[in-house]
């Protein structure tokens, strides 16, 4: 089994899905006017409006953001990447903090509540763990 896409459900897509054209540097391909992707080599980030959820069943309608779960990106330089990202959003739930793991962290979130987590390995363990 392979893990190769998360999707999110918005109910406001086009900004949405700029939001993280702008966060992750690259760009969309759209396939249709509710259904979005930006592929990272790794994984895909699908965006889809809430109007997509009807295709799997009634009653799919919602969009929320969560709390409960983390979106991460592995990044070169976390303390740039923190420079970039404040000037795309506001939504600044943790400057940049070295965290017990070894891991420097940025915590912020998506136009929807989702919360993203741009990180660099920076202990020696870390560093290994993701060589």
């Amino acid at each position: 089994m392979k893990l190769t896409s998360l999707r999110i459900i918005t109910k406001d897509i086009k900004p949405c899905v700029e939001f993280y054209e702008k966060a992750i540097g690259l760009t969309a391909q759209w396939f249709t006017e509710d259904f979005a992707e930006l592929s990272t080599g790794t994984i895909t980030i699908a965006i889809g409006s809430v109007r997509t959820m009807k295709l799997f069943g009634d009653n799919l309608t919602e969009s929320a953001g969560t709390k409960n779960t983390i979106i991460e990106f592995r990044v070169a330089n976390v303390d740039e990447e923190y420079e970039r990202i404040k000037q795309i959003t506001t939504d600044i739930i943790q400057e940049p903090t070295t965290m017990p793991w070894g891991n420097r962290s940025l915590l912020f979130s998506d136009p929807d509540g989702n919360l993203i987590n741009f990180f660099t390995p920076v202990s020696v363990e870390a560093i290994e763990k993701f060589s």
